[in-house]
């Protein structure tokens, strides 16, 4: 796979902590390499392939080089869009130069993958605790090899949150073999909302951290404990600027700060030991020097749900994505599984996709999204016999919100024969540039070359515990004779 380079972003203020990476990456954590370089991944709940792979030298340049998984457990269940479901809070640890990733699924439980090198194919997904409610876990082999492992709770499954629990893995990590015992109830402490726990172990003592108090305005929280089922004492270690979840390695901490529509993005923060508590602040950045790396298209591309040979195929100059065939009283794209989209990158952008949209029925409708809770499409839906491109608004989806549209232009149809029918093709390049804030605008353009503007720019909106994402749809409702939209990764126009 090749690796990708993601974009980075670093404010040169004094007032603001450093930005290591501008994108949405929630729930980070990281671990040490053999040849002491870097390993990063993060929660990418419904989204395939799923588990970014992450690697680094310095803690600051980051490039995208694998997923861990290509699809989630169970299969059939997420082949529908489970929004906000599926990989929640993973945490990443290297065991006897085995690479480890454990995840919760609130609705499944714990799953875990391993690998003998990131770069390479990761194990199939093992069930290591079953149960609703078990989320954020994180593994601990002690040094007689007993394998730990602390996870929080979500209320939303099973009831109660704000509680850490630590149980005993078998050593090689695939199997529970202790019952969990409660050790720590942030709620007596005001430590409300307690979550994301990280285990570590620094001379003698047990280290957890973890963040409290919620993703807007939460505080980081250090526990320790000589004992590894406690009792626990706390600590504060950092509260300023609603930084978030995160992992400690080589005396920094990588935490994301949530900023909407941009999804949770990533801090860096220096880590100072003082009396044993493993106090944190922010690194400045201008104390640091990057730049903004233009990055391949490829495969920065994820499926809203797990991949099936029937959403769409790979070809050789980018990716074919064939009409999803949606129900009669279809109100809107949330339930969709096959949209294609990336994430944003930067606080602002600009990306021009090449599309080439065919139908075979009328109807048929294809083209370009800014995906969230609300959205926006350019849509290119064939009626006698040629095209006509609406701008396609969506409040709401997330609560059944109807779409509202307008035709802004009108596109000549190439017609071939098909065989048995005839085959209706277009060309489409939208350029979307997205402003400070997420507010994006709209260009098109027919030929690749001469693009015209959108009136009215749209404003982006987050989706459930992800970013907004942009990519394209293309949807049917004739299950048996699909049109599709063509992806084109390289940037040369149509008429060249």
């Amino acid at each position: 796979m090749k690796k990708i380079i993601l974009l980075f972003l670093l404010l040169h203020t004094l007032t603001m902590p450093a930005q290591i990476i501008y994108a949405d990456y929630s729930d980070p954590d990281v671990c040490e390499g053999t040849a002491g370089d870097y390993w990063l991944t993060a929660s990418s709940f419904q989204c395939t392939p799923g588990l970014p792979i992450l690697h680094s030298t310095d803690l600051v340049h980051w490039e995208l080089v694998n997923y861990a998984v290509e699809r989630l457990l169970p299969i059939e269940h997420y082949n529908t869009v489970q929004h906000g479901c599926g990989v929640w809070a993973p945490s990443i640890r290297r065991h006897n130069d085995t690479y480890y990733i454990y995840w919760g699924d609130p609705d499944f439980g714990v799953f875990m993958v391993k690998s003998d090198d990131p770069l390479g194919r990761w194990s199939k997904p093992v069930l290591v605790v079953e149960g609703k409610g078990v989320i954020d876990p994180c593994p601990l082999w002690d040094e007689d090899g007993r394998c730990y492992l602390v996870n929080g709770w979500a209320a939303s499954r099973c009831g109660f949150n704000s509680v850490l629990t630590v149980r005993e893995l078998s050593a090689d990590g695939n199997q529970v073999i202790g019952k969990p015992i409660l050790v720590y109830d942030g709620q007596v402490e005001g430590n409300h909302t307690i979550e994301g726990p990280k285990f570590y172990k620094r001379d003698d003592y047990y280290y957890i951290l973890a963040p409290a108090g919620g993703v807007e305005k939460g505080w980081q929280v250090a526990l320790r404990s000589r004992n590894v089922y406690g009792p626990y004492e706390s600590k504060i270690v950092f509260n300023k600027n609603g930084i978030h979840q995160g992992g400690w390695v080589a005396d920094k901490f990588i935490a994301f700060q949530d900023r909407g529509p941009y999804g949770r993005i990533l801090h860096l923060l220096d880590v100072e030991w003082k009396k044993e508590w493993p106090m944190m602040k922010e690194l400045k950045s201008d104390r640091m020097k990057s730049k903004k790396c233009k990055s391949p298209i490829k495969n920065q591309y994820q499926w809203h749900s797990n991949y099936q040979d029937t959403f769409g195929l790979t070809t050789n100059s980018g990716v074919r994505v064939y009409g999803y065939a949606v129900p009669p009283d279809f109100k809107n794209l949330w339930e969709v599984p096959n949209l294609y989209l990336r994430k944003f990158e930067g606080e602002t952008f600009t990306d021009t996709l090449h599309l080439t949209i065919t139908a075979t029925n009328e109807g048929q409708q294809s083209g370009f999204v800014v995906m969230g809770r609300d959205y926006c499409r350019l849509s290119v839906e064939l009626q006698d016999e040629a095209f006509v491109l609406k701008r396609i608004i969506c409040k709401d989806a997330d609560r059944d919100g109807a779409e509202e549209s307008a035709i802004i232009g009108n596109i000549k149809a190439h017609s071939y024969n098909a065989g048995a029918k005839t085959n209706y093709e277009c060309h489409l390049s939208v350029r979307l540039q997205c402003n400070k804030g997420g507010l994006c605008h709209f260009c098109y353009s027919i030929d690749g070359c001469q693009f015209t503007p959108v009136a009215i720019p749209f404003q982006a909106r987050e989706g459930k515990w992800i970013g907004a994402k942009y990519g394209v749809f293309s949807i049917t409702h004739d299950a048996k004779s699909k049109g599709w939209v063509d992806l084109k990764f390289c940037a040369t126009p149509f008429n060249e």
